[in-house]
């Protein structure tokens, strides 16, 4: 059998050999995976800042963008020396050994297993355990528009604002917008998910037409849902400059704020990014001057709970039931439970 062709590239002084370099991943624009590697490596500054020292997820599409994707926490046993990892443990008792990029060869490498998107902590290897970072999804539900999601990210700048913390927003390369705010890693990851959860409340009370923190589907409407469960442990969304598996290959482009009322998702893709990248370089490289802290946000959830009777809200199913959170019953299921009772 033939050898499957290659080629090594040089990346910052470390060989890195990509196979099959002419296989193409996005089928209707004819991107190969060499694009891929060459389109991580030309955002690579910004990359490797938005993955530094965090375990990461890698979501990987060894068979092209239109292929079923494999969710990877476990980096190969095979690997370059010089690839470094993260452990992190689950409640399980088990472990993993996942991704920790510190410089653009890691990101070479895993573009050449077919990884599109990175899914890192918002935590460090050192302590990760402790967040440094809040991640506010915001998921248009069906009936809602893109213009109902930019409304919505200026609400959350309106109120980060007033608390004294920075958010740092970026597309999702989907259909979302995500706003990070760095903060101080001195909580736990209950204690930031109920900060989020906060965040979310006063956003949805402030725009309720368009906003929403409620976990059943049913009784979201048609209004943007603020996934405050995305800061639970162990639940990633795609870093910025990942790249999406559509066909248009769109990417998660951090943003300023003046740009988030006119921003379209398909404004940034695998071909735009790079010169946009080279245009006005990494738009998220100011955040670790502008470290916040919980309390505020923390604070609110306070009064939240002592003045409107707002405590937990449910995790997501596979988490086992948690201190102080309600019932994880669907609301209509629990009405109908309630009215077949007898007593």
């Amino acid at each position: 059998m033939a050898a499957s062709p290659y080629v090594e590239i040089d990346v910052a002084g470390t060989a890195v050999r990509v196979s099959n370099p002419d296989k193409v991943y996005f089928s209707a624009r004819g991107e190969t995976k060499l694009h891929l590697v060459e389109y991580f490596l030309s955002v690579s500054d910004g990359l490797v800042r938005a993955l530094y020292e965090r375990p990461c997820v890698l979501k990987r599409h060894p068979d092209g963008a239109d292929a079923e994707a494999i969710y990877q926490k476990r980096v190969p046993e095979r690997r370059p020396p010089w690839i470094e990892t993260a452990r992190v443990s689950f409640p399980s008792g088990r472990h993993a050994d996942e991704l920790c990029v510190t410089g653009p060869a890691a990101l070479a490498w895993a573009a050449n297993l077919g990884t599109l998107d990175f899914h890192p902590w918002p935590s460090r290897r050192a302590d990760p355990e402790s967040p440094d970072e809040l991640r506010i999804d915001l998921d248009p539900q069906p009936g809602t528009g893109w213009a109902e999601v930019r409304a919505v990210a200026l609400v959350v700048q309106e109120v980060l604002d007033e608390l004294g913390l920075v958010g740092w927003p970026k597309t999702s390369g989907s259909k979302g917008i995500h706003i990070y705010v760095r903060v101080a890693p001195r909580h736990s990851f209950t204690a930031a998910r109920r900060a989020t959860l906060a965040l979310g409340r006063e956003v949805s009370r402030r725009r309720p037409d368009i906003a929403t923190t409620a976990w059943w589907k049913e009784e979201r409407g048609e209004r943007v849902f603020l996934d405050y469960n995305r800061m639970a442990r162990d639940q990633t969304i795609a870093s910025a400059y990942s790249v999406r598996a559509r066909p248009t290959a769109t990417v998660s482009a951090p943003l300023r704020w003046d740009e988030v009322p006119d921003v379209e998702i398909e404004d940034f893709t695998l071909a735009t990014m790079p010169a946009r990248f080279a245009r006005v370089g990494d738009l998220h490289a100011g955040m670790e001057d502008a470290v916040g802290d919980l309390e505020p946000l923390l604070e609110l959830a306070d009064r939240d709970e002592a003045d409107r009777g707002l405590g937990d809200a449910p995790y997501p199913p596979q988490f086992p039931k948690m201190p102080g959170e309600p019932k994880r019953v669907q609301p209509s299921r629990a009405r109908r439970a309630s009215s077949e009772d007898p007593d």
